[in-house]
């Protein structure tokens, strides 16, 4: 029995929830499905600059998990933009980040 996945941080959810190119392409309409954790490692690595070292502990995961989720988004990225397929954001193993301090009574 495998051992059970360990959720990842992200920091929230994707503004957009799909990228639809604007024509379709000669051999129909496809799809490809990146999952939130995967935006979060694009979000972190390329968006941010920051080292996997980082950003892997930002996403509660270790430095080798975090290289394989990025490789991953980076494919179906890449597999998206090359073959003009519609890329949806959605799903994955992730959870938020549990926020720090106390949150102020009264008026916000």
């Amino acid at each position: 029995m495998p051992r059970p996945r360990k959720l990842r941080f992200v920091q929230g959810r994707p503004i957009v929830e799909a990228f639809i190119p604007d024509r379709v392409p000669p051999w129909g309409k496809n799809e490809v499905v990146l999952p939130i954790e995967g935006l979060e490692a694009i979000r972190l690595s390329d968006f941010q600059g920051l080292d996997q070292k980082t950003a892997a502990k930002m996403m509660n995961v270790s430095r080798q998990t975090f290289g394989r989720v990025l490789a991953e988004a980076r494919a179906v990225v890449a597999d998206a933009l090359v073959m003009g397929k519609v890329l949806r954001i959605e799903g994955g193993h992730f959870d938020m980040p549990p926020r720090r301090g106390r949150r102020r009574r009264g008026w916000w």
